[in-house]
C-alpha cells in the first residue's frame, strides 16, 4: 500500500477485543510494508555494523604494510556507506508510509464507526474520548506500528554482529555475545512502571481533552450563567495533573535512557580492559581490538530501538485500548439487513409504545419528558438504545432492512443539530430525493432573516449560498441554528421525518408560519414532530399522547385540550388544582351565560308568536 493509494478501498474489520490484538492486527494487515521497512531497516543497520570490520582490518593492513589489504578494506567501506545511505533513505521512506496507512486506517474505521453507530455513539462514549482517539491517539498507534520493523531490524542486527563477532575473535566475542542481550534486557524492570506511569499520563490527558471539549462546546450557556471561570479553574487543575504525570513519566523515561547509556560504556570499559590484556599477551591483534571495540561503540545505536519501541508500545497501548472501545460498540440492529435494498412506504408503527404515524400525514407526538422523547425519537429513526423489538415501516422492521435504505427511509433531526463549518450551499449539500430546492426549504423553515444575517457577517459575497457558517453556527443565535438545520432536513425529503422539539428557539410568530411551511412542504409525505408547543399541535392532523412510554390518547389538540387532563398538564403546565379551580371559577359564569341564552331564545320565540 502506497500513500497514494489512500483512503483504503475497504479499511477491513478489526480485532477490537482489546488494545494489544489491534495493535497486533494493524501490523498483520500491512505486512507488505512491514517487510519493506525491515529489508531496508537491515540494510542500513548491517552498513552501519560493518564499519567496524573495515576500519579493523584497515588498521591491521597498516601495521602489517599491505596497501593492496588497505585498498580492499577502502573498497568495502566505499559499499559500506552506500548501503547506509541507500537504507536510510528508503527504511525513512517505508516507515512513514507504514506510519500513515496506519494512523489512516484508524481514523477510516472511526469514521466508520461514527457513521455506522449515528447519534449513539456520543451516548455510549464522551465526545471529548472521540475526539482524543481520533487525533493523538491515532498518531501513537501510528508510531508503534511504524516502529515495530525498525526494531526488528535493529534486533537481527545485533544478532548478526554477535554471531560475527564470536566467529571473528572467539576471545573477545564471547564477552560481547553475553554483554550486549544484558544490555537489552537490563531496562526490563523497568519497563512496568515507566508503562504505568505513561498510561496514569494518557488517562489524565484524555479526561482534560474531554473537560476542554465540553467547555468549549458550552462556552455561550457558561457566559451566560457567569460560569466560565469556574469552568477554565477545572480544566487548570486537570492540565497541571496531566503536566505532574507527564513529568514523572519522563522521570522514568530518563532513567531508562541513562542506563541505556551507562550499560555499554560499563561493556565498553570491560572489553578494553580484557582486550589489552589480551593484546599483551600476542593472543589478538591490534585490528581485532580496534574492531571489537568499534563494534560495540556502533551498536549503541541499533540498541537504542529497543527503548523506542518499549517507549511506543507503553504510549501506544492506553491509545489502543481506547480505540478498540470505540471499535468495539455494535449497533442493536442489524446494519446488513436481510431485505432488498428498497425503500418502503407506509404507516411508521412502534410496537414498545403503540405509537402510530399513519402515511402520508402531520403527526405530532406529546411525552412529559423530554429524555423519553429523544429515546421515543431514536427509535423510530432505527437506533434503539436498547435490544428489543424494531419499529415497522408499512409492516417491515427498520432492522431488516439495509443500513442506508433505513436512513434513506427515515430522518431523525434531533433537538440539538449540529451545523458543520463551510458555506450556506455546503451546509444543504445533502442526500436527497431531489423534489425539494433549498429556496423551498428555506422558506419553509423561515430562513429570511438567517439569509440576511450571513450576507452582512460576510465580507466577500453578497450571495447567502457563499456565506461563511463558523462552527457549529456559533455566530447565529439558536432560534437561527434550529431554522437552518431544519431547512437541511426538509431538503433531504425522507419518506419519513422526524423531528424532535425542532422550533424549541423560535418565537411564537416564527413558529406558527414554520407549521405552515413544514406542513404544505411536506404534504403527501409522513412526518412526525415531537413537541409541547400549542401552534405546532394545532397544526397536526392527529396527535399522539406518550406517557411513561406507552400511548395513552390519540386525538386532535383540541379535542386533548379539553378531554384528556395529562395532555393538558404537559401543553399548558397546568397543574390539576390548578385545573379544578379554573373550572369551579368558570361554573357560576357559565349559568349566567345559559339563564341569558334562555331569556334570549323565550323572547324571540314571542316576538315570532306576535308577529
Amino acid at each position: 500500500m502506497q500513500i497514494q493509494d489512500l483512503p483504503y478501498p475497504d479499511p477491513g474489520v478489526p480485532d477490537a477485543r482489546s488494545g494489544p490484538r489491534f495493535l497486533w492486527w494493524l501490523g498483520r494487515n500491512q505486512l507488505r510494508g512491514q517487510f519493506k521497512a525491515l529489508a531496508w531497516g537491515l540494510l542500513h543497520f548491517v552498513s552501519v555494523s560493518a564499519l567496524p570490520f573495515c576500519v579493523g582490518f584497515a588498521v591491521q593492513a597498516v601495521v602489517d604494510r599491505s596497501g593492496s589489504r588497505l585498498a580492499q578494506t577502502g573498497g568495502l567501506m566505499v559499499l559500506c556507506g552506500a548501503g547506509i545511505a541507500v537504507g536510510d533513505t528508503f527504511l525513512h521512506r517505508a516507515a512513514v508510509t507504514n506510519w500513515i496507512t496506519a494512523a489512516a486506517r484508524v481514523q477510516q474505521l472511526l469514521a466508520r464507526q461514527a457513521a455506522h453507530l449515528g447519534s449513539a455513539l456520543t451516548r455510549r462514549v464522551a465526545a471529548g474520548e472521540v475526539v482524543a482517539v481520533s487525533t493523538g491517539d491515532v498518531e501513537k498507534i501510528g508510531w508503534f506500528v511504524e516502529a515495530l520493523s525498525r526494531f526488528l531490524a535493529a534486533a537481527l542486527t545485533i544478532v548478526i554482529v554477535c554471531v560475527g563477532l564470536f566467529v571473528y575473535q572467539p576471545a573477545l566475542g564471547v564477552v560481547v555475545a553475553v554483554g550486549v542481550p544484558v544490555l537489552a534486557i537490563s531496562v526490563l524492570p523497568l519497563l512496568p512502571r515507566a508503562t504505568r506511569r505513561a498510561d496514569v499520563q494518557r488517562e489524565k490527558a484524555g479526561r482534560a481533552t474531554e473537560l476542554a471539549s465540553d467547555t468549549v462546546a458550552g462556552l455561550r450557556v457558561l457566559r451566560g450563567i457567569g460560569g466560565e471561570e469556574l469552568f477554565l479553574d477545572r480544566y487548570r487543575r486537570a492540565s497541571q495533573e496531566v503536566r505532574h504525570a507527564a513529568v514523572r513519566s519522563a522521570r522514568m523515561w530518563a532513567i531508562i535512557s541513562a542506563i541505556q547509556v551507562l550499560m555499554p560504556g560499563l561493556l565498553l570499559i570491560a572489553i578494553v580492559w580484557h582486550g589489552v590484556q589480551l593484546a599483551r599477551q600476542g593472543r589478538i591483534t591490534v585490528g581485532e581490538l580496534v574492531t571489537i571495540y568499534s563494534a560495540v561503540m556502533v551498536m549503541s545505536y541499533p540498541l537504542r530501538h529497543f527503548e523506542e519501541i518499549a517507549m511506543a508500545y507503553s504510549f501506544s497501548r492506553p491509545s489502543a485500548k481506547r480505540a478498540a472501545r470505540v471499535l468495539s460498540l455494535e449497533r442493536v440492529t442489524d446494519t446488513v439487513g436481510t431485505r432488498a435494498a428498497e425503500v418502503p412506504a407506509g404507516d411508521l408503527y412502534d410496537p414498545d409504545t403503540g405509537l402510530l404515524a399513519p402515511s402520508g400525514r402531520l403527526t405530532a407526538v406529546v411525552c412529559g419528558d423530554p429524555d423519553a422523547a429523544g429515546r421515543l425519537a431514536e427509535r423510530l429513526g432505527g437506533h434503539p438504545a436498547e435490544a428489543g423489538v424494531s419499529v415497522l415501516l408499512d409492516g417491515v422492521p427498520l432492522d431488516e432492512l439495509p443500513l442506508d435504505s433505513a436512513r434513506t427511509a427515515v430522518l431523525v433531526q434531533d433537538k440539538d443539530p449540529v451545523l458543520l463549518s463551510g458555506s450556506l450551499r455546503e451546509l444543504l449539500d445533502v442526500p436527497a430525493s431531489g423534489a425539494v430546492g433549498a429556496e423551498e426549504a428555506l422558506a419553509a423553515a423561515q430562513c429570511g432573516d438567517v439569509l440576511v444575517a450571513l450576507v452582512q457577517g460576510s465580507l466577500d459575497t453578497e450571495d447567502p449560498m457563499d456565506a461563511r457558517i463558523t462552527e457549529r453556527g456559533r455566530s447565529l443565535s439558536g432560534g437561527q441554528r434550529q431554522r437552518l438545520a431544519l431547512a437541511r432536513s426538509l431538503i433531504t425529503d425522507p419518506e419519513v421525518l422526524v423531528l424532535d422539539e425542532p422550533t424549541s428557539a423560535v418565537d411564537s410568530h416564527t413558529e406558527a408560519r414554520i407549521a405552515d411551511g413544514v406542513r404544505e412542504l411536506r404534504a403527501g409525505r409522513t412526518t412526525v414532530v415531537f413537541t409541547t408547543s400549542p401552534l405546532l399541535l394545532d397544526h397536526a392532523d392527529r396527535v399522539v399522547l406518550v406517557h411513561e412510554d406507552e400511548v395513552v390518547a390519540v386525538g386532535t389538540h383540541r379535542d386533548l385540550l379539553h378531554s384528556e387532563p395529562r395532555y393538558r398538564a404537559v401543553v399548558t403546565r397546568e397543574t390539576e388544582d390548578e385545573a379544578e379551580a379554573a373550572r369551579h371559577d368558570e361554573a357560576p359564569l357559565r349559568g349566567a351565560l345559559d339563564d341569558d341564552e334562555a331569556a334570549l331564545r323565550s323572547a324571540l320565540e314571542e316576538i315570532e308568536e306576535s308577529a
